[in-house]
């Protein structure tokens, strides 16, 4: 295993000190700062930016070669970690903590994390597997100045670990599985603009995973969160069946055929969808495919009837009456507005 250590005063002061330890080099364009590594320590990417409302964004988009300990000292820099793996694991123990202590982040799991002054945190990543982390950073005392002027609507633990402006106490939460923050963490990842545009839009989104973050461990302390008897393989599996009805939303579905091309029952089938999307696996056919029309109505000069066959319906008045209680327009009235807008 090879160990690292970081004793950084912030997010850049980190990923210099890991360029120098995997033998990187760092490129930076509009305040975007990206190492890269290619050799027999590393392949990959970290990138990371810093917005001037007391949060960072770190993105790993790396294989490992060797199993990596990152010890991070958090004496002089001490930031909440909102952390989620997109791809693959990793792992974290606090510094007073046995070796055999450690607890693994799993992929699509919510995981919020901070030390106190002084302590320790050890980061464990494996070798050999492709690992896509998304880390929003906080540095408390200067997000507080910038951004929250109303602490009461965060839940009681959470409002604590945000005052905890001296660092007097570690925290950590691991939550439950979060498919809304997969989305969109991945959406972040396939911003293709560039220059102040893309850094805006990264901004907003940040915002927003971070405000997923928050939601999910408040659902968790109010004991709201979906609870399954599936196993993270399994989640995978209904995870990945949805995304190819997104992807072909014309074909003919039923719930028994799907249940032989996942593997998984038809109960495990409807309860993956539920806890994962809350809805049934119909509900979510229906939502994908009115989701899939709307965008062809607004992008396309296709007519709705050929939208309607387009998306897998066999009834336009079927289809009108589902679009219009779904997005509370007609179809054709959606049409209609869309050609003024683009006129306009």
């Amino acid at each position: 295993m090879t160990e690292i250590v970081i004793d950084a005063k912030n997010t850049e002061g980190t990923v210099k000190q890991l360029r120098v330890a995997l033998r990187g080099t760092i490129e930076e364009r509009w305040g975007e700062h990206t190492l890269t590594m290619d050799n027999d320590l590393a392949k990959g990417t970290i990138r990371f930016i810093t917005f001037d409302w007391g949060v960072s964004l770190l993105e790993y988009d790396i294989t490992f070669f060797d199993d990596i300990c990152l010890v991070m000292d958090a004496s002089e820099f001490n930031p909440i970690h909102f952390t989620y793996c997109l791809e693959g694991h990793c792992g974290h123990r606090f510094g007073y903590q046995p070796e055999d202590d450690i607890k693994t982040l799993e992929q699509f799991q919510s995981v919020i994390i901070t030390s106190r002054d002084g302590g320790y945190n050890h980061a464990y990543f494996p070798a050999n597997k492709k690992l896509e982390i998304n880390v929003i950073q906080i540095t408390r005392k200067h997000f507080l100045k910038k951004r929250l002027n109303n602490l009461d609507a965060l839940n009681k633990k959470l409002y604590e670990v945000f005052l905890d402006t001296d660092h007097n106490k570690e925290f950590a939460f691991f939550g439950a599985y979060n498919l809304k923050l997969a989305n969109k963490i991945g959406a972040l990842r396939k911003i293709r603009t560039k220059g102040m545009i893309r850094l805006m839009s990264i901004e907003g989104m940040v915002y927003e995973i971070l405000s997923l973050h928050i939601l999910q461990h408040d659902k968790t302390i109010k004991d709201k969160s979906p609870n399954t008897s599936l196993l993270h393989s399994e989640l995978r599996i209904v995870r990945k069946l949805a995304k190819n009805i997104i992807k072909d939303v014309s074909k003919e579905y039923s719930l028994e055929g799907l249940a032989l091309e996942s593997g998984l029952s038809q109960a495990k089938l409807q309860e993956g969808f539920k806890s994962l999307y809350a809805r049934t696996v119909t509900e979510y056919i229906r939502h994908s495919r009115l989701e899939a029309a709307r965008d062809l109505i607004r992008t396309t000069d296709l007519n709705i009837s050929q939208i309607v066959y387009s998306i897998g319906f066999s009834s336009r008045s079927y289809f009108s009456k589902i679009f219009k209680n779904k997005y509370g327009i007609s179809p054709s009235e959606f049409q209609n507005n869309a050609l003024v807008t683009v006129k306009a």
